[in-house]
């Protein structure tokens, strides 16, 4: 196993806040989730969170708090603390966290070793420990080993943050040496731009998760958003049938494209320049306007009405349009049914804004059941 260590942020919940250690319980932090932000941005490679909580409620707190840290970084989360039954071990991998941390000093290790393995795999646990040696490596080397002294490291089987399945020598390169990559939003599969890596670009892109390329004007590797912000994150990578070109799927910080454009392929040559409707970019539009106007206010807003009005008023419409929906139903013209059903989902999402939940969060859901 290719194992090394590295220093990698931690942040210890309490009661909704950061505090400096397992037994300091000094406020690091009220804002646990810029926080965690600030580390994703000083170029982290991944972010252990442990909950620290005393009591169920504070344990909400912490659940939903790594929801929201998952939702703004972009970078693997590690987290643990509070397991004591399965379930505990459930909320944190669907809360995103990447592995689940489990302490052996626990009495219930082996069995929360054993259940957690069966039920997400040994390849989503993390094994917290005093000290690191080949025994330890060797015991649980299906699993991700997390180092816990004043200092926080992870002893990983790779050095990268992503692990290629096909070596850079196997890929067909042009002329120059290099192999196209086309880029698109991992939500919308909205093509964003086309560009090209050699190996070392490739590399980069698999050791920090940022989309790095290799600039043919320049001659020089560039890191996408190294100077504008507007950084491409890694979520996926696919190789075509030929070996030749390189499908990149992203999550798109700000713009793709130099010119402000949202993509670079914003230039219509010839054909229906309709634009086709991509249901969860539909969504993904409503719920971004709703969440507008909850932090910016408008006057006369009806979505500002609802919110002011508080969760109270949301529910009754939510049951009010709920009601509609199942009256319209029952009629055999089936353009009630939109229409009732496009009121409830807006309202359900003036819910799901005021409550914290996403699109990512439902779509994630589904997945898992």
């Amino acid at each position: 196993m290719n194992t090394y260590k590295r220093l990698t942020p931690c942040i210890f919940i309490h009661d909704g806040k950061a505090v400096k250690w397992f037994d300091n319980s000094e406020v690091l932090s009220d804002d646990v989730v810029g926080l965690a932000k600030q580390y994703c941005e000083s170029d982290a490679k991944e972010l252990v969170v442990f909950d620290l909580s005393e009591t169920d409620e504070q344990h909400d707190v912490a659940i939903n708090l790594m929801k929201q840290i998952n939702r703004e970084i972009h970078i693997p989360m590690l987290a643990g603390g509070n397991i004591k039954r399965l379930e505990d071990a459930k909320k944190i991998i669907y809360a995103g966290a990447k592995y689940v941390i489990l302490n052996p000093a626990k009495d219930n290790f082996v069995d929360m070793l054993n259940e957690v393995g069966m039920r997400f795999g040994k390849d989503k646990i993390a094994i917290s420990v005093d000290k690191i040696d080949s025994s330890v490596v060797e015991e649980y080397n299906e699993s991700t080993i997390v180092l816990i002294e004043d200092k926080i490291y992870r002893l990983s089987k790779s050095k990268d943050m992503f692990d290629s399945k096909i070596d850079f020598s196997e890929f067909k390169l042009n002329t120059d040496g290099l192999i196209p990559v086309i880029v698109q939003h991992y939500k919308t599969d909205e093509v964003l731009m086309l560009a090209y890596m050699d190996k070392d670009a490739y590399e980069h892109t698999l050791e920090t998760g940022k989309m790095t390329y290799y600039s043919r004007s320049r001659k020089e590797r560039w890191v996408k958003g190294e100077t504008s912000g507007h950084y491409q994150y890694v979520k996926s990578l696919m190789l075509d049938c030929d070996n030749d070109t390189i499908l990149a799927k992203v999550d798109q910080i700000g713009v793709a494209c130099h010119t402000g454009s949202p993509t670079c392929f914003f230039q219509a040559l010839a054909g229906n320049n309709s634009k086709e409707l991509n249901p969860l970019q539909v969504f993904e539009s409503v719920y971004a306007t709703i969440e507008d106007r909850k932090l910016h206010p408008k006057e006369g807003s009806y979505t500002n009405y609802l919110f002011n009005k508080g969760i109270d008023k949301i529910l009754k419409k939510v049951g009010e349009e709920a009601t509609e929906l199942v009256i319209a139903a029952k009629n055999p013209n089936p353009e009630e049914i939109k229409y009732e059903l496009s009121d409830f989902l807006y309202h359900a999402m003036v819910l799901m804004v005021e409550r914290g939940v996403t699109w990512d969060d439902i779509v994630k859901e589904l997945a898992d059941r």
